[in-house]
């Protein structure tokens, strides 16, 4: 049990028992406190099956017989599934699992269960009264409702899944568990219901659920196990953390959880970094209003946006027209908005031109200066990036795949557009520097990308073998159009472009170097701390953790 006292536990949906055994072994390898026996996943679940299933079990279990009403795969005799679970309860069950619905229409259900454990006093089986609300959330006051009669039934831990139309649902959830008299469980599933898992802890669920991975149990809405032990250290949480995180859409790719989560715990700093799927950036922030929702990182597509929805902006976010940053003010609970793209990107484009063959320094001028900058993608990155690369002294081009909205950024910097079909036969000049920030490359499109390598590779456009002898490699870089190639996007680590723009010679810059770099400067915003030496120590050791996702 996670020091907090709430319970982390696996499903178990073996087909066999011996199956069911060893992902239970899986399960509490993973630091799982118990697990949930799906018996509706058996091929089979005679008192034979049942009895060897609890009596080897290594942790404590939950037994649930669901039907195909409830979610579950049982269609048979009703009174054989009631029989079985009793039966479970004689045998060494921790947890029985009865549905609202068969609460309702036979009553002794419970009662059986309630008096069977008064006369075998041997062991002390918990019932578990559950109700599953199929594809959507109800309101505050029919959750209320539906609480106060599950309550009735003389349940000792209540259990209610839902599903998220819209992350904000989340919320009903969420105000509800405090105000339970007994112990609940509350999962909200679907992808922008994630957070009911993650948060859960700190509203103060009896039990979260995380998955094995084994196939069956890999469910929308529900973590991984591995996920919740190693990047989110669950145990940790309390009602005093302060919660953090990444809203975008899509947001499974963000590794935000990973750094971000990492670092409060160097630093021991009380807070938590979740993914946050949202579709209405307005609507999210009105809904999560407390305190407690601290700050956030903004992604795809609601950068802009966030720049409308903050009662302040900072006046480099301002000018950029995006924001990647909320933090709530403490004394005011007012939102603030900040950009901290802008300097991690350039910084990094920075950084890897130094190392061109041939750069000198002069004095406090940047190696962009001067240099050609050329930029695919006119959203919130794309916006950081011209702004940062203008104010160092580039000359910026912009494409984008809406031409009008490249011509609208293009002219606000002071720079030029073309269209995105030009920027094959774009060659003004040699040695240009070319950032992609749109999501062209991004998982799982892992094999797009905004540039051909024949453009990363001149010669195959337009010399001949022969004549690349001749001419000699030092002619030849000099005649390559783009001397770096950076990539905004992180996810994979390495995408086809940088690949490519490697294989050509290119000086290569990954979204990755951004990605850390902009974070440090958010974590920074999020914890108070400014300027610590050891906030980059905490990240920059991050990315070599085993749970870093190589694609």
């Amino acid at each position: 049990m996670a020091e907090s006292g709430f319970l982390v536990c696996s499903p178990v949906m073996g087909e066999t028992v011996e199956q069911m055994l060893t992902q239970m072994q899986l399960a509490k390898d993973n630091g799982a406190d118990c697990v949930e026996l799906r018996l509706d996943c058996l091929n089979s679940c005679n008192p034979p099956d049942l009895e060897k299933l609890l009596k080897d079990k290594v942790l404590p279990s939950i037994v649930t017989y669901r039907t195909k009403s409830e979610g579950g795969n049982y269609e048979g005799v009703e009174q054989k599934r009631l029989n079985t679970l009793s039966l479970a309860s004689d045998l060494g069950a921790d947890f029985i699992d009865v549905e609202l619905q068969v609460v309702f229409h036979c009553i002794q259900a419970v009662s059986h269960f309630v008096r069977r454990r008064s006369e075998t006093n041997s062991h002390n089986c918990k019932i578990i009264v559950s109700s599953y609300v199929n594809g959507r959330t109800p309101s505050p006051e029919d959750l209320s409702y539906l609480v106060t009669k599950m309550q009735s039934t003389g349940a000792d831990i209540l259990k209610i899944v839902t599903t998220a139309t819209n992350i904000t649902d989340v919320s009903h959830v969420f105000r509800l568990i405090p105000h339970c008299q007994v112990p609940i469980i509350a999962c909200v599933m679907g992808d922008r219901g994630l957070i009911s898992q993650l948060l859960g802890p700190k509203f103060g669920v009896y039990l979260i659920y995380g998955s094995i991975g084994s196939g069956k149990d890999l469910t929308l809405g529900q973590p991984k196990l591995v996920d919740l032990t190693n990047i989110y250290k669950i145990g940790r949480l309390s009602r005093d953390t302060k919660v953090f995180g990444v809203i975008a859409n899509p947001v499974g790719h963000s590794k935000g959880p990973i750094l971000h989560n990492q670092a409060f715990r160097e630093t021991g700093f009380n807070g938590v970094y979740v993914p946050l799927l949202v579709d209405d950036l307005a609507d999210f922030l009105k809904v999560y209003s407390a305190p407690d929702f601290a700050g956030f990182s903004v992604g795809i597509p609601h950068k802009e946006a966030a720049v409308k929805c903050c009662d302040e902006v900072q006046p480099l976010a301002k000018s950029i027209g995006a924001v990647n940053t909320i933090i709530r003010r403490k004394s005011d609970g007012k939102l603030i908005g900040y950009n901290t793209d802008c300097e991690g990107a350039i910084s990094a484009i920075e950084d890897g031109l130094k190392g061109e063959t041939g750069y000198k320094s002069s004095g406090s001028s940047s190696p962009l200066a001067e240099k050609l900058f050329v930029l695919v993608g006119a959203g919130g990155a794309g916006r950081a990036l011209a702004f940062g690369a203008k104010q160092r002294g580039a000359r910026v081009v912009i494409t984008n795949r809406n031409y009008e909205r490249a011509k609208a950024l293009a002219s606000v910097v002071g720079g030029e557009a073309i269209h995105m079909e030009d920027l094959e036969s774009f060659w003004p000049e040699t040695g240009m520097v070319l950032a992609n920030t749109s999501a062209v490359g991004m998982q799982p499109n892992v094999n797009a990308t905004p540039l051909s390598k024949y453009l990363l590779r001149l010669h195959c456009i337009k010399f001949s073998d022969m004549m690349l002898l001749l001419l000699g490699s030092f002619v030849q870089k000099a005649l390559e159009p783009y001397s770096l190639v950076f990539d905004a996007v992180y996810t994979p680590r390495e995408t086809r472009l940088l690949r490519e723009a490697k294989e050509a010679g290119k000086i290569v810059v990954s979204g990755l170097e951004m990605f850390i770099r902009q974070a440090i400067g958010q974590y920074e915003l999020f914890t108070g701390i400014l300027g610590k030496e050891e906030n980059r120590t905490a990240f920059c050791t991050c990315p070599s953790k085993n749970y870093w996702c190589e694609v």
